[in-house]
């Protein structure tokens, strides 16, 4: 965003805070208003979004701002999106620059003593970034999708806990068991994982994929990402790329290469074509699966999903994962609003 679009969108917002009624809850508009002691709390991506929805419970109210189905990176955050930033009371985004224009935005709109929580600045050090293809170290900016790492993602929490406790002491107790229910629910994810890629014959073990976002998962869990079909820039791999990516797989026998959910991607049809592999084009990056209020509409249906695919396309069992409990923890049973 240019410094004339930022200008623009913090004097629209002071005029839509000037003017705004009251919020409405976001349990489905049953409850009483949001008073000025209840918390608001805005989030960018769903996988953000469903992880502070699990430690929250029914203490704070919730604002997604970054819709799914839409590319976290390049996503322009709108007007209504500053209003809602300029409401909020704590800000939690992934950070390590996955969304660089809406945290612009929110430093721009954001109210004196708000707290902008760069989740992923906090949970690694600079000697544990990952660089690759999609994110390569002379850009700058290293591989942000920390949370397919169960571990990783348990450490979010953790963060988030904290930051709700020091805001909301008097809902301590209620964070402090919703995270527990969390991290047990992390350990039990993080055991079907390990079977599920267990299942998996080693030499199959392997993953091509549209948009990297496995690069901080597979080293934990015995696979290796073998490349990455979109570049740094968001384009097309060239001609040169996309005949060495076919000659690798042919030569290390890769069974399958994944696209995503969102995204087609010709050039992945292609290469599937011309190696032999097989394409499969619904893994999912942040894009939960379901609607809201189904059981799988979560971190864990996002987390159990993805293996479910790729166990099935390795020549693993599917069945592991398919046994999981993809619910959201106790507790965390009500909407979660939507910026439009």
């Amino acid at each position: 965003m240019n410094k004339v679009k930022l200008l623009l969108a913090g004097l629209m917002t002071l005029a839509l805070v000037g003017c705004a009624a009251p919020v409405a809850p976001l349990n489905g508009g049953d409850s009483a208003p949001v008073t000025a002691a209840r918390l608001r709390i805005v989030t960018t991506v769903s996988p953000i979004t469903n992880v502070v929805y699990n430690i929250v419970g029914e203490h704070a109210d919730l604002v997604g701002i970054v819709p799914e189905g839409v590319n976290s990176h390049t996503y322009e955050p709108a007007p209504s999106d500053a209003r809602q930033l300029a409401q909020a009371d704590l800000i939690f985004v992934n950070g390590l620059k996955l969304e660089e224009p809406t945290l612009k935005l929110a430093e721009a709109n954001a109210r004196e003593g708000v707290e902008i929580v760069l989740l992923g600045d906090q949970t690694i050090t600079p000697e544990q970034y990952v660089y690759d293809f999609s994110f390569p170290a002379e850009g700058g900016s290293p591989n942000p999708h920390l949370w397919p790492n169960p571990l990783l993602t348990l450490k979010y929490a953790e963060i988030i806990r904290d930051k709700l406790i020091e805001r909301d002491p008097a809902h301590a107790e209620a964070y402090a068991a919703n995270y527990a229910a969390f991290a047990e629910r992390i350990k039990a994810l993080d055991e079907a994982i390990k079977a599920t890629i267990a299942s998996i014959p080693v030499q199959n073990r392997k993953l091509l994929t549209y948009h990297d976002s496995w690069a901080y998962f597979a080293p934990v869990y015995g696979m290796t990402v073998i490349g990455a079909i979109q570049p740094s820039d968001f384009a097309e791999p060239s001609a040169r790329e996309i005949v060495e990516i076919i000659e690798q797989i042919k030569a290390e026998q890769v069974p399958a290469i994944f696209g995503s959910e969102v995204f087609p991607s010709p050039v992945l049809e292609q290469i599937a074509r011309e190696s032999g592999a097989i394409y499969i084009d619904d893994l999912r990056d942040d894009d939960l699966p379901g609607q809201p209020g189904d059981d799988n509409h979560s971190y864990f249906g996002l987390m159990a999903a993805n293996l479910r695919i790729m166990a099935e396309a390795l020549g693993g069992d599917p069945s592991i994962m398919a046994n999981f409990d993809t619910r959201n923890v106790p507790g965390a049973d009500r909407a979660v609003e939507q910026s439009q």
